[in-house]
This record gives C-alpha cells, sequence and structure tokens, in this order.
C-alpha cells in the first residue's frame, strides 16, 4: 500500500519523481521511489493495481458550469493468448479517444478485430471537457506512431486485419504523456521505443 507520497523532484535524468511511503503485507515499510515502484509493476505480469482511474476532466483543475463534457482518453490491456500479446501484456496498450461509455464501447470486444478479437480490461480513462476529440486522438497516434503494434490477425471471415490503435508502451508513460498535454509542454518531448521513456526533442 501507498501510504504517503512526498514532494516531487526532479532527478538526475531530468524526470519527475518523488518518494513514497510504501508498507508491505508482511508490516515492514521502504521509501521506495515512485518509479522504481512503476518498473517493478511493469516487470511482474501478476501486478495489479487498485486504484481509481478517473484523473479528473483533462485541461482543468475543476469542471466549469459552461464546461462541454467531450468524452475520455481510455487506455485498454487486451486478453488475447496470442503468444506475443501474452508475453508482452503489461506494455500492450489500446489508447484512444471516445465520446460515449468506455464500457458500452467495448462490450463485444472479443468480436471486433479493433480489440484484437479478444476481451479487453480497461487500465486508466481520463475525462475530457471542450477538446476535440478526433485531433486529441490523432495526437495521441502519432506521437507513439514509432511503438505502433504490428500484428497481424486474422478476423472472424479468416480475412487478415492489421489493427491501428494498440501501441508497446508503459501505463506510466502514457499517463506523463497525459499530463504533458495538459501542461501543454508535449512538443518538448519524443517517445523513445528502446528505452520505453519520453526523451526531450
Amino acid at each position: 500500500m501507498v501510504a504517503d507520497m512526498g514532494e516531487p523532484f526532479i532527478s538526475d535524468y531530468g524526470r519527475q519523481d518523488r518518494r513514497l511511503r510504501v508498507v508491505y503485507d508482511n508490516t515492514t515499510e521502504s521509501d521506495l521511489l515512485l518509479r522504481s515502484l512503476q518498473r517493478a509493476l511493469n516487470k511482474d505480469k501478476d501486478s495489479r493495481r487498485i486504484t481509481n482511474p478517473d484523473f479528473g476532466p483533462l485541461f482543468a483543475d475543476a469542471e466549469a458550469a459552461d464546461d462541454l463534457p467531450t468524452g475520455y482518453i481510455y487506455v485498454l490491456r487486451s486478453k488475447s493468448n496470442h503468444p506475443f500479446i501474452a508475453e508482452n501484456r503489461s506494455i500492450i496498450h489500446k489508447i484512444g479517444v471516445t465520446g460515449g461509455d468506455v464500457k458500452r464501447r467495448i462490450a463485444n470486444a472479443k468480436k471486433d478485430s479493433t480489440y484484437l478479437l479478444a476481451d479487453v480490461e480497461i487500465i486508466a480513462t481520463f475525462k475530457l471537457a471542450n477538446i476535440n476529440r478526433k485531433k486529441l486522438e490523432a495526437l495521441l497516434h502519432k506521437f507513439f506512431g514509432s511503438a505502433r503494434l504490428e500484428l497481424e490477425l486474422q478476423d472472424r471471415f479468416g480475412a487478415p486485419v492489421k489493427p491501428k490503435e494498440w501501441f508497446l508502451v508503459p501505463l506510466e508513460v502514457i499517463e506523463d504523456v497525459v499530463e504533458k498535454i495538459q501542461k501543454g509542454t508535449l512538443d518538448q518531448f519524443r517517445y523513445d521505443p528502446e528505452t520505453a521513456s519520453l526523451t526531450r526533442s
């Protein structure tokens, strides 16, 4: 359990980090770094986070009375048994933007090649307000273009399909990108697929 989070600071690598007070189930404690915990979670294929995935409205600290709700950025993880997907499940994510209910959108995922013909789980959602959804989705897909999942599957009729919205990107990097979009600083960074991290342009 993460019992407390210290003040953020910039590490020697120029990335934001912070000290955590982590309590383990054997009652021991640690002052683990946030990014160390993130790396440990991503390496352990059986790891899970119990958290609230709703990060509030994007581009605003609070919803105003005249805000127009425009949907969500959503991050999905596939439950496919495909060997490559199963081996890399923790870093393969579908990133999309929708104006509707995410749960309703994925209800028939296993019948849709867009979702790799398998059930999916919602990993995170980011609420949007006053945002052009199509432009935002295009921005996210272009930013992560170098990490697009190149995988050909056969649909229910045996026809080859190549889903376009899946990327080899750790969840915490997606969260960093959303934060930088919110701050208007994304143009200062690029995604490095070799290190699976953001680097300054």
